[in-house]
């Protein structure tokens, strides 16, 4: 087989692990976990958004970026649904809470790298994002009710 074509195999590979781990995320019947599971796919998501956007593919990019917006809901959802206190039981709070804050300084670098005109496909997830995790910090320090 041409080099050509293993490197196109691979591509296609890689790229549709993403949208599996997402899969597995809301097939999680622990929800700690598949809060876990689907920070986890944000975070590939990403990754895969700023490699798509490198390689100048702007619909990979927003779905993508429209990954890494609803796997980040799904963590915060089933950390609500958990129906745990963070402040009693904070280990799963507390990692979103670091992961989605890495997410947010990841995104934010991403945006700035980007070229002016396309950084709308980045605020809005950027936007959401933030506001997860100041959900979530506002959880650990005593804010949920």
């Amino acid at each position: 087989m041409r080099p050509a074509v293993w490197c196109l195999a691979f591509l296609a590979l890689a790229a549709a692990p993403a949208q599996a781990d997402l899969t597995a995320a809301k097939a999680e019947a622990n929800l700690e976990k598949r809060s876990k599971l689907a920070i986890d796919n944000a975070d590939a998501a990403l990754s895969a958004a700023i490699k798509s956007y490198n390689d100048g593919e702007s619909k990979r990019t927003e779905a993508a970026l429209a990954e890494v917006r609803e796997s980040v809901d799904l963590a915060y959802k089933a950390l609500r649904d958990s129906g745990k206190k963070p402040t009693k039981s904070p280990k799963y709070f507390k990692q979103a809470e670091l992961r989605t804050r890495a997410l947010v300084k990841r995104l934010s670098s991403f945006r700035e790298d980007m070229n002016v005109a396309d950084r709308g496909l980045v605020e809005e997830v950027l936007a959401r994002v933030n506001v997860v995790h100041d959900e979530i910090l506002d959880g650990i320090m005593g804010g949920w009710k």
